[in-house]
């Protein structure tokens, strides 16, 4: 089984869990499942987040999350070298929800939870790809995250660059 197989059984085995009932989901992952999800660079909340808002928003879609999972597995294995990182970035620690940059409100905010993302240290109380940042990507030219995700790998740290891409991409 090839690890996206293995990521969406897991998810789907978890959404139903959420579906039935079960909120606690540290109840959902079995031992082999979390040395899964350290081997792709995820923690069991980042996991149960994208789970619980497919089931309670509809959105992201399970493929989303397996994109989003397939940029940070990509990231941890090449420029992190399988090493997870003991960094926690915080809601405090983030620009605030207003705070623009270029003109466009809340790209400083979402750009530096992607880089957190990227390297696995957001807290567990937040989220990429969470509804505010699905609202940006949405209204800003229709943004997947995981393509969000590989700009801001890409630029290096240089908002400008990011900026430039969600431009074009409204263009």
């Amino acid at each position: 089984m090839t690890w996206d197989e293995k990521f969406n059984e897991l998810f789907t085995r978890c959404l139903s869990a959420y579906e039935n009932g079960n909120s606690d989901f540290m109840s959902y992952y079995s031992p082999i499942d979390h040395e899964f999800l350290a081997s792709i660079g995820y923690k069991p909340r980042e996991f149960f987040d994208f789970v619980e808002d497919l089931a309670d928003e509809g959105l992201p879609a399970q493929s989303t999350a397996l994109l989003v999972a397939a940029v940070r597995r990509d990231y941890f294995l090449t420029t992190q070298s399988g090493k997870t990182s003991l960094k926690t970035i915080s809601r405090d620690d983030v620009p605030s929800f207003s705070e623009a940059f270029e003109g466009l409100p809340y790209l400083p905010r979402i750009f530096a939870k992607a880089e957190a993302k990227l390297r696995g240290e957001l807290d567990p109380d937040m989220m990429f790809g969470c509804g505010g940042d699905r609202k940006f990507l949405h209204d800003n030219g229709e943004i997947n995250p995981a393509d969000f995700l590989r700009h801001a790998w890409a630029a290096a740290g240089d908002l400008s660059k990011v900026a430039k891409f969600v431009k074009n991409s409204t263009s």
